[in-house]
Formats: C-alpha cells, sequence, structure tokens
C-alpha cells in the first residue's frame, strides 16, 4: 500500500477552479463584511488617469515590449499611507488545537506570547510571554488550582488581567510588592472569532477595548451550518511575504503540487502537467489590500488573509467550496498559516475521516514546495526585497496576483515588515533538509488531532513489537511435544505479522508525522 498516495485520496484536497470550469462557475460578491476598501485616484501631472494592465498571455517575440503584469488599479492622488503592523489584528492559533489545561507559546510579528485559557472568567488569554521577576518564558509554566498563571521558575501568579496575585518569597507582614505595577504582566487584546484565537499586538493600555472599534475581518461562511469546515495549522521555515504571494499563485499548482491536487485537464495540454494560461487582472490595490475579479475571485486581505471561493455546478449540482487561509509573520525566515476549508458537497467524509488523515495530504501539499521558498527567499533577500521585480522575470498574466502583492508590499510597507528593530534583517541560517521539511514540530505537537494520532500510533507499533516477542517466547518455553505442528506455525505466523506491520507502521509514522523527503523529479 502506497500511504502517501492513499491519504490524499481518502481525504481530497482542494479542487482548484481553472479556465476549464470558470464557465459553469458563478462567483459571488466579497464575503467580507468588515473591510471598506477605499482608493485615492492616481495624479499624475495634476490630472487623474487611470492605469490598467492588458497583457497577452504569451509573450511577443520583440523582448523589449515585454513588462511585467501590472495589476489594474484605480487609484487617487500620489500620497503614500504608511501600514501601520501593529494596528491589526492576527490569528494565532484554532482553538480546536489549544489545550485548556496548559499554557501555549506562540511568537507573531516577533513577538513571544502565552495562550493561555482563564477558567475564572471563561476566556482565552494572550500575555506578554515573559515573567516580570527573570525573564524566564510564562509558557513553560503551569494554571494553577486557582486559575492563575504561574511562573514556574520561583511561583510568582497572575491573574486574567496581567496583576501578580502572590510572590511567594515576599514576607506576609512587608510590604505588598506583587501590587506593584512593575510586577503585573503585559496584557495583550485578544478575541475568539470563527473559533481562532486573535490577538492585537499592542499592550498600551489606550487598546485595552479595541474590540469595539475594530474587529478581525468577518467571515460569514465560518459560521453557516451547511458548510463542512477542515482546519490546521503549521508553522513554516520561509517568510511571510513568500508563504503569501506562493498561496495567490494558481499557475504553479499543476507543476509543484503534481499528483497531489486535483486539477482539471485543460483541452489543449502543451506538456504532462496541464499548464494553461491565466488570465488574472488585481483591481482596487489600497493599503487594505486588492481584489482580483477575473479568476477565481480571490481577495487579499491586509495583512493576514487570502481566500478564493466559487459556485461550481457539477451534474447540474451546486458544489461550493471557500479557500481560505492566514499568513502569520512569525520572525524573518518563519511564517504560519492557517487554513480552513469550506464545502457543501461531500460534508459526510468529515463524518467518517479523522481530521489527522486529512492532514496527511495538507502537509503533502506543504512540503512540495517548502524547500523551493526556502532557497527562494534567500535569493531575493540577497538582491534586497524592493528590487524584486527587476531580479524576478513574469511575462504573463498568470502572474498578475504576485506582483499586485509586491506592490502592496512595497508602496505601502516600504517592501519589510516592521519588526521594531528586534531583528537585524537577516535570515537564519539553513538547517539540513530533514530539519527544514521535519513535520513534528512544525505541526504535530501543535495540533490536538494529529498529535493524539502519533501518540495512538506509537503505542500500536510497540504494542505489536511485543506482541511479536511474546509469541516468539511462547514457542521458546513450550516442549515440542505439547505444541501440534499447526500450533506452532500459526504462532510463528503471528509473530512474523506483528513484527512486520511494527515495521510497517514505525515507517508510516516516520513518513507522515516525521519527514518526508519530496524529489519532484520522481513524480
Amino acid at each position: 500500500m502506497d500511504v502517501l498516495r492513499a491519504a490524499p485520496a481518502i481525504c481530497p484536497l482542494p479542487f482548484i477552479p481553472t479556465a476549464a470550469t470558470r464557465n459553469k462557475t458563478q462567483l459571488p460578491k466579497s464575503i467580507f463584511h468588515n473591510l471598506n476598501l477605499k482608493l485615492p485616484a492616481l495624479t499624475r501631472n495634476g490630472s487623474k488617469s487611470r492605469l490598467f494592465m492588458t497583457l497577452s498571455s504569451t509573450p511577443s517575440s520583440t523582448m523589449e515590449s515585454i513588462e511585467p503584469p501590472m495589476p489594474e488599479l484605480e487609484a487617487d492622488g500620489l500620497e503614500e499611507e504608511r501600514f501601520d503592523w501593529y494596528s491589526q489584528w492576527y490569528p494565532v492559533m484554532p482553538v480546536c488545537d489549544l489545550d485548556k489545561r496548559v499554557p501555549h507559546g506562540k511568537k507573531v510579528l516577533g513577538l513571544d506570547l502565552v495562550v493561555w485559557w482563564d477558567k475564572n472568567e471563561n476566556e482565552w488569554k494572550v500575555f506578554d510571554d515573559t515573567c516580570p521577576h527573570r525573564l524566564a518564558p510564562l509558557s513553560e509554566g503551569r494554571i494553577d488550582q486557582w486559575g492563575r498563571l504561574q511562573c514556574v521558575y520561583h511561583g510568582w501568579c497572575f491573574n486574567g488581567n496581567g496583576d501578580c496575585k502572590i510572590i511567594p518569597q515576599d514576607p506576609l507582614d512587608g510590604p505588598p510588592v506583587h501590587t506593584l505595577k512593575k510586577a503585573c504582566m503585559a496584557v495583550y487584546p485578544s478575541v475568539v472569532q470563527h473559533d481562532i484565537v486573535w490577538v492585537w499586538p499592542n499592550a498600551d493600555p489606550q487598546y485595552k477595548d479595541i474590540i469595539t472599534k475594530k474587529k478581525p475581518p468577518y467571515i460569514p461562511e465560518l459560521d453557516d451550518p451547511l458548510f463542512s469546515r477542515q482546519m490546521g495549522n503549521r508553522d513554516l521555515p520561509y517568510g511571510y511575504e513568500f508563504l503569501i504571494e506562493n498561496l495567490m499563485d494558481f499557475a504553479h499548482l499543476p507543476y509543484a503540487h503534481y499528483g497531489i491536487m486535483g486539477t482539471p485537464t485543460p483541452k489543449v495540454k502543451v506538456d504532462r502537467e496541464g499548464g494553461i494560461p491565466l488570465d488574472m487582472k488585481v483591481k482596487k490595490l489600497d493599503i487594505n489590500g486588492f481584489v482580483e475579479q477575473e479568476w477565481g475571485n480571490s481577495n487579499f486581505i491586509a495583512p493576514c488573509i487570502f481566500h478564493a471561493f466559487a459556485d461550481v455546478e457539477v451534474d447540474e449540482e451546486n458544489r461550493r467550496f471557500l479557500l481560505i487561509f492566514m499568513c502569520v509573520p512569525v520572525s524573518p525566515g518563519n511564517s504560519r498559516l492557517i487554513w480552513i476549508f469550506l464545502r457543501k458537497f461531500g460534508v459526510w467524509i468529515d463524518q467518517i475521516v479523522p481530521r489527522w488523515m486529512f492532514h496527511i495530504g495538507v502537509n503533502l501539499v506543504l512540503d512540495s514546495d517548502l524547500y523551493l521558498l526556502h532557497v527562494e527567499e534567500r535569493k531575493i533577500m540577497e538582491i534586497g526585497a524592493t528590487n524584486w521585480q527587476k531580479a524576478c522575470f513574469l511575462p504573463t498574466k498568470s502572474d498578475a496576483t504576485v506582483v499586485g502583492f509586491r506592490r502592496w508590499f512595497n508602496k505601502y510597507a516600504g517592501g519589510e515588515i516592521d519588526w521594531k528593530g528586534k531583528y537585524s534583517g537577516t535570515l537564519p541560517p539553513s538547517p539540513p533538509r530533514e530539519q527544514l521539511m521535519d513535520r513534528y514540530w512544525s505541526h504535530v505537537v501543535n495540533c490536538k488531532s494529529c498529535n493524539c494520532a502519533y501518540k495512538g500510533l506509537k503505542a500500536l507499533e510497540v504494542m505489536l513489537q511485543i506482541m511479536s516477542i511474546i509469541l516468539i517466547g511462547i514457542i521458546a518455553v513450550t516442549k515440542q511435544k505439547m505444541m501440534s505442528m499447526v500450533a506452532t506455525t500459526t504462532i510463528v505466523s503471528m509473530a512474523i505479522i506483528c513484527f512486520a506491520a511494527s515495521k510497517w507502521l514505525a515507517h508510516f509514522i516516520y513518513k507522515n508525522f516525521h519527514y518526508h523527503g519530496y524529489n519532484h523529479a520522481f513524480r
């Protein structure tokens, strides 16, 4: 049994519409309610003008006439707005992957955070992951019997408001030093929306009630019970900007994910993989993101969300699906992806197939271009992120969304994420390939479903090994005359089967929960 091929087949990966299905696709309106894209007009020599990009998908024979496909947009004025990375809501983790019994350490925008469940207020809290005493990480602590977050270095305890409630080393008859401001924790505004914990990355008290003024983008389909939902997360060894532009790039799907993802076969194939020209146009690009309305109806909601959705008629049946990707900047060269796949068809599959089996297929997709993006990031950072468009040659409309994101990133964010001076800008060294593509620390330990499956399968592996040893032991201690040849043969066969099953299971666990060596040349 080829397990790696079977997993995507059992748990189908998202179907991506292409030109072959667009004629049957009805594209709905934008689903985001809390978004107001306002675009100033582009002023040139005192007059308003409109910039359009209408390139053919096939490069012209005259090289001088070829330019990268620029997003089609309407804009007023040349005054530049600066994107404020610290005045946005960021998704931290799906609630389904958080354990209420323990604190969880997470990093967002270079900020070390601890996410923990406050049972006294019945809500998730997000603190700075640093104890004010000796700067020990609170994510390595515990939640005590009174529901307080305890630092296990010296026992300091904090309530849901960040107040220090006890310093064990403070004499009872002495001054209450635990009430001093320096003993309190920095608390970040947080909220749970769509079963995801969101954080506002500014602990200044003036933002305590920011949720009343600005909320995370609302996606009504995520609250629709008619949709089947699959959700997961993974930490990735390349930066936020490379993650999000890769998800926007539909043209790479037949190649980087060949044999893994379901892409329709075009009427005319120019190669084995079936790549086709994509007529993509970006409109309404401003500081809040942009909209791609000509192909796939996808939106970029700055800074984290990219989604694509469509209503596809198959056999006269309306089948709606929605792909939502939440891309979180973690640190230079590192990002976190939270994915949500919604569909109105085949909902019974989720009742039968465990969540961890679906994640096997998703991780295979992520692994298939992980190394490509890791290397690409380093090459682009060598020449400078702002020189991206000069170094890369993008002559077709298929790259319109990628160019659109880079234009947004360069124009409004200055081509870089604001790390508040915490990092020098250099990328971390590249680890060995097996460590780079490791699934255990990047996904399994952060996914409740996969973690439980991993522990269960490891226990089963050990049980099979023990069973094979016991069966062989029975043969060894039993006298020959006391056991028939049929019984002996049966026991030996069972011992061999148990041992072989344990070895197969060990291979399955390693390939799906640790490391899958991906080689495109053999696909």
